[in-house]
């Protein structure tokens, strides 16, 4: 099956449920046993849940991985993976621009419990070669395009370094979703999806969902889940299944009418610069045509001419309809201010090194219509000439 149809039908027979054409909500903690030791696929909810395992069944099957797991958020898939696969004295690389929730946990929770973290610009293969070279690392960690400036790694190639050494590599796949990039089929070893986001589509759900590439990554990362509990409910992993049907035709929408924001941004006067892969002008350009044949993504980063708080506080109180929030990814345009949201706990001068300015601001555009949506930014942009 193609992309589309397997979104809508995988992993989901519905004479298996009484004929129920959408997966049931089971919203059960516990499920009746007839007698001790008997082996059934569902006991307790903590263990599995037939609801979570046509989710995580359906993810697994369109990033073409041997199993997937559902988290209760973003951070807890994170976490548990780096748990699963990293221990102390081992050795973390990590791109430099990366999620500031993701910066915050190595920093403040994995360095201290004595991993070593390296942040790298991998972007330049080189750089991950000169690292390899001097130390032995457990774990490479991608994230491409990054949050919020919408760098791109060649995933296949750096895959294939950190393999040649013997490392296991993880990617954050957020931004791009399994329509757009499938990076288990570039060699990775492990995906991440903060949920909340794309795969779900709608702003109503927390969740993480990890892809591992073997059932030999699997069975540790299934028991640590176990273990520690972090578990996605039965509702939210219905919600998520419920916006996946529509992910194809909600990345078109969002990939159209990024670009077209993208273009008309790089012409207004109050913008400084426009980051967004889709435009010649991007550094990574040509890697995204080539990577992300499908489409570059919802996100556009822009930073103001005026580059300040105040100028960002003013475009963004003068927007209507795109709204300020935490997030990103849902079918309703967005806009973020990361310097005090997405990268909030991350020191100063560390955002400086990122490129997070007081005057960036990343847009998830939404699948509005895209005239009204580019008034309203233009419109707000003006107030800070």
């Amino acid at each position: 099956m193609e992309f589309s149809t397997k979104a809508i039908h995988s992993s989901y027979d519905c004479d298996e449920h009484n004929r129920a054409l959408m997966p049931p909500i089971y919203q059960n903690s516990m499920f009746a046993m007839h007698g001790i030791g008997e082996q059934t696929p569902y006991r307790y909810s903590r263990l599995s849940n037939p609801t979570r395992q046509v989710l995580e069944d359906t993810v697994a099957d369109l990033e073409q991985g041997a199993a997937a797991f559902a988290f209760s958020s973003g951070m807890a898939g994170i976490d548990a993976v780096w748990r699963t696969f990293l221990k102390p004295g081992d050795t973390v690389v990590a791109v430099s621009d990366i999620y500031g929730g993701a910066y915050d946990l190595l920093v403040d929770v994995y360095a201290k419990w004595g991993i070593n973290v390296v942040f790298a610009d991998l972007s330049n293969p080189a750089n991950l070669d000169d690292i390899l070279a001097k130390q032995t690392v457990k774990l490479v960690w991608l994230e491409t395009p990054s949050n919020p400036l919408l760098r791109l790694v060649d995933i296949k190639t750096q895959a294939e370094k950190a393999k040649a050494a013997g490392a296991l590599v993880g990617i954050d796949n957020t931004f791009a979703t399994p329509y757009l990039q499938q990076p288990l089929t570039l060699g990775c070893d492990i995906v991440f999806h903060s949920a909340t986001k794309y795969l779900c589509g709608h702003s109503d759900v927390l969740m993480g969902v990890v892809v591992v590439k073997t059932p030999e990554l699997a069975k540790p990362l299934h028991n640590m889940m176990v273990n520690t509990g972090a578990i996605a409910g039965p509702m939210d992993c219905w919600l998520v299944l419920r916006g996946i049907k529509t992910l194809a035709l909600r990345m078109q929408a969002h990939c159209r009418n990024a670009l077209e924001i993208a273009k008309r941004l790089e012409s207004h006067p109050a913008i400084e610069r426009v980051f967004y892969p889709g435009l010649p002008s991007h550094e990574h350009h040509e890697l995204a045509k080539a990577q992300m044949p499908k489409g570059i993504g919802g996100v556009v980063t822009v930073y103001l001419k005026n580059d300040s708080k105040a100028a960002a506080d003013s475009v963004i109180q003068n927007m209507n309809i795109v709204k300020m929030a935490a997030s990103l990814g849902g079918v309703e345009s967005l806009v973020n201010h990361c310097y005090s949201q997405s990268h909030s706990g991350v020191p100063h001068d560390v955002k400086m090194q990122m490129g997070i300015k007081e005057g960036l601001l990343r847009f998830s555009i939404g699948v509005e219509d895209v005239e009204d949506i580019w008034q309203d930014i233009a419109t707000a942009l003006n107030s800070t000439l």
